[in-house]
């Protein structure tokens, strides 16, 4: 694999039905991130080229199935052959789930392997954020996947779970593992913001607060502002 991992990047999320809304949304607010991320799953009829023809910015494909909050209810074949697409179309990332069959994950794997794309390799909570030792063990399972980045994201009800989670930055630093960490929800939104300082490779953000795809995702705009307060 030869993609460069830079850290410290955000991700516009574009939440859209049509491929004509999304990219009315990337070019608008797609100055305040780095790179953009592609919810194929949330597409009323999910395309691949569109994107890497319209757009320049560098782009994350995601295909997100139910069973990891995601809206993707056809079949699995059919879910991981449009991010191959994305692979081959250019895409500099693409994102396949920790719990995916083996099957996806070897054949996204391969394919990110004989290119400059990264592959991410995720796990979401919607409810909790576990404890220490499973979150340590989720992120030991990512680093022995093969994985260029791991995406750790729990839902946070206070403080401490946050804390729990952005602690990982500091395992992954000691494994030389590139990882995204942080909470879901209105106690986990400083972690979104607060990664990026501690060595997490990117955060997600929303072109503004109402077009949100997770819960408490903040906008590109004031991710962008408190990173260069912080700096």
């Amino acid at each position: 694999m030869s993609a460069v991992i830079p850290s410290g990047q955000i991700c516009l999320s574009i939440h859209g039905k049509t491929v004509a809304e999304v990219l009315r949304v990337a070019q608008a607010h797609g100055h305040d991130a780095d790179l953009i991320e592609i919810r194929l799953d949330l597409l009323a009829a999910p395309e691949v080229v569109p994107f890497t023809e319209g757009l320049t910015m560098p782009l994350l494909f995601t295909n997100r199935p139910t069973w990891e909050g995601g809206a993707w209810q056809g079949l699995e074949g059919d879910r991981v052959a449009l991010l191959l697409e994305a692979v081959r179309a250019g895409a500099s990332y693409v994102d396949i789930e920790l719990r995916a069959p083996g099957e996806s994950l070897f054949q996204i794997m391969e394919a990110t392997g004989a290119c400059d794309c990264a592959t991410i390799v995720s796990w979401h909570d919607f409810a909790e954020t576990p404890e220490t030792d499973q979150l340590l063990g989720i992120l030991a399972e990512m680093a022995d996947s093969g994985a260029d980045i791991g995406k750790i994201v729990t839902t946070a009800h206070d403080y401490a779970d946050t804390l729990r989670v952005l602690g990982l930055q500091l395992a992954a630093r000691e494994l030389g593992f590139p990882l995204a960490c942080f909470s879901m929800g209105k106690a986990g939104q400083i972690s979104r913001a607060a990664t990026l300082s501690l060595g997490g490779v990117l955060t997600y953000g929303a072109a503004d607060r109402g077009a949100c795809t997770a819960p408490g995702q903040l906008g590109v705009a004031e991710l962008r502002a408190l990173q260069e307060m912080l700096r």
